[in-house]
């Protein structure tokens, strides 16, 4: 402690040894004037020092350990110890109690007003250990939940309506008063969904327990309240939200809001429908703060990624990405379209919904209440001179012929389809009703996709799988699966115990060539198969997943699910 007390000036010492020069130092002192930042983030910033060697280095000037948070096991309850005000004011987590004073992990150590401070409200001396404060930040969003704010609001807004009794005149007055129990509560299921980066929360009253679930990663987390009176209140609440028929609770609506969460701009689409114990409210939340994701940021290996720009880059034709619903079609296309974006491209887009808007393109919204259906805005989509057009999904057969003539008229025409794989995707349009020879000339490639979860970096371990899995994965990738080093998921505190933390894509390309262009013309799907599995450079799903497997990203038992949701689901219940 002796050290953080004294008077050190950072930046002398980095000059003195060597670590920036004294101009880079006059460059940072000037800009944190502006910007009030810590001067070690300035450095770092401005790309004068790496984060990790200013840390190593700061670790050794004030002879205290830096400690890596992501392979920390960390005791929740003591951290608690410190309220999240403080930890996010002062940058600071408790790491351990030693007795004689509590491990601190701080972000800047050498701050001595924050250390005082942190000693003065914890009651008890503090030894500090230099940590990342990007790893410091995130690790503060996973421990310190909304859970007990929930619970806390919940009563209070339980407590607020009165047996049998809902005042639903009174809290549609009240809908703007900020401090209504209601509001606190919705204001703590949003911000503790964007701690975990929840897709979707789903809220369902069900006969003396009102559940609250969010979807992570793919894959529902519940809590469970016994304030089963207050799910009206909610879905009154965010009706009024979204613009909605507050009276109505016999049919379905939807509607949509935004709203700023902990600095993030997040878009809500929100789905009512009535159920036997009241109403249930599903909210998809689209985090709009980063905008759409970049096409190198969706995940496809640098070969597929090669091949997909070579498509998209086309004049004209069809490019289909298929999946089911939640394998992020969208974001792959939204990466697309991203990078087709120029001044001399017209852009035009018919989805349903719209979920991110861009620049420069013109986005439309279909409407089937008022008959403005995706073949409709469609015909008069082509009459506004586009170069390249989206089509949100493919679902009936006027659509589909009408994207395919486009295609073959000059327009480059990206569109989805729910179908399980690239190979059965082409014959789905077949199947649709579209002449074979439309569907011939103007498709040109197939991506499908996946997401599959991510091992967590913090926990997952070794794992050697047992004589049927291998027997699977060899019949799949021959002598190669000898050499495989596979992991399974644990589960910690940083993944909230799952083993898993954030998606990654996995896909397949097929590019048509004149034989598959033949056997689809002549709707012959059998010899369309074989000849698509036989394409050179073809690789199917569940390999691809088996490759992140092979590197450590994913587990074998994510591979598993990839498998068993596609047409080779058949071959893999036999083995394993």
């Amino acid at each position: 402690m002796a050290i953080v007390k004294q008077k050190i000036r950072l930046g002398d010492l980095l000059v003195q040894n060597q670590a920036i020069t004294e101009q880079q130092l006059q460059t940072a002192l000037d800009k944190q004037k502006g910007g009030g930042q810590q001067l070690g983030r300035v450095l770092i910033d401005l790309g004068f020092i790496d984060e990790d060697k200013f840390l190593s280095y700061l670790s050794q000037q004030l002879q205290i350990p830096f400690v890596d948070l992501r392979r920390y096991n960390f005791d929740v309850s003591l951290i608690h110890r410190l309220k999240e005000s403080y930890a996010r004011r002062y940058r600071a987590i408790i790491l351990a109690d030693q007795g004689a004073h509590l491990l601190v992990g701080m972000a800047d150590p050498m701050d001595i007003f924050a250390s005082d401070e942190l000693e003065r409200i914890l009651h008890q001396p503090i030894q500090p250990v230099v940590v990342r404060e990007s790893e410091l930040m995130n690790t503060l969003d996973l421990v310190y939940r909304r859970t007990e704010d929930i619970v806390n609001f919940a009563e209070e807004l339980d407590e607020e309506l009165t047996d049998g009794q809902f005042d639903l005149e009174a809290l549609s007055l009240n809908a703007d008063d900020s401090e209504a129990p209601v509001v606190k509560l919705l204001q703590s299921i949003f911000e503790d969904a964007v701690q975990v980066r929840a897709s979707d929360i789903h809220i369902e009253p069900d006969e003396s327990v009102l559940r609250i679930r969010q979807r992570v990663d793919g894959v529902l987390q519940e809590q469970v309240m016994k304030e089963r009176r207050i799910a009206p209140a909610l879905v009154l609440r965010l009706k009024l939200l979204s613009g909605l028929d507050i009276s109505e609770r016999r049919l379905p609506q939807d509607g949509r809001f935004s709203l700023k969460v902990k600095g993030r701009n997040i878009d809500v689409r929100l789905s009512t429908m009535p159920i036997e114990c009241g109403e249930s409210v599903v909210m998809r939340l689209l985090d709009q703060t980063d905008g759409a994701t970049d096409l190198d940021e969706v995940g496809m290996p640098p070969n597929m990624l090669e091949k997909f720009r070579q498509l998209i880059h086309m004049p004209h034709g069809l490019i289909l990405v298929t999946g089911p619903t939640g394998s992020g079609k969208t974001t792959t296309l939204y990466g697309a379209l991203q990078e087709l974006n120029e001044v001399g491209k017209k852009i035009i887009t018919v989805e349903d919904p719209v979920e991110y808007r861009l620049h420069r393109i013109n986005q439309v919204q279909v409407n089937p209440k008022i008959d403005l259906s995706f073949a409709k805005v469609l015909r008069s989509a082509l009459r506004q001179d586009p170069d390249i057009l989206l089509v949100g999904e493919i679902r009936d057969q006027e659509t589909a012929e009408i994207a395919l003539r486009a295609a073959m008229t000059g327009h480059l025409v990206l569109s989805t389809l729910h179908t399980n794989d690239a190979v059965s995707s082409a014959m789905r349009l077949v199947d649709m009703g579209a002449e074979g020879f439309l569907a011939a000339t103007a498709l040109r490639a197939v991506v499908a996709q996946r997401l599959v979860r991510r091992l967590c970096d913090n926990c997952f371990e070794d794992h050697q799988p047992g004589t049927k899995d291998v027997a699977w994965i060899k019949s799949l990738l021959g002598d190669k699966a000898d050499h495989m080093q596979l992991k399974r998921a644990t589960g910690c505190h940083r993944c909230n115990n799952t083993g898993y933390r954030g998606r990654i894509g996995v896909f397949e390309i097929l590019v048509l060539n004149e034989v598959l262009a033949d056997a689809l013309r002549r709707s012959d799907s059998a010899e369309f198969v074989r000849i698509a599995k036989q394409t050179p450079g073809y690789q199917p799903l569940v390999v691809s997943a088996l490759a992140f497997a092979s590197q450590g990203i994913t587990s074998l038992d994510e591979v598993f699910r990839v498998a068993e949701q596609i047409d080779e689901s058949s071959d893999f219940m036999d083995v394993a």
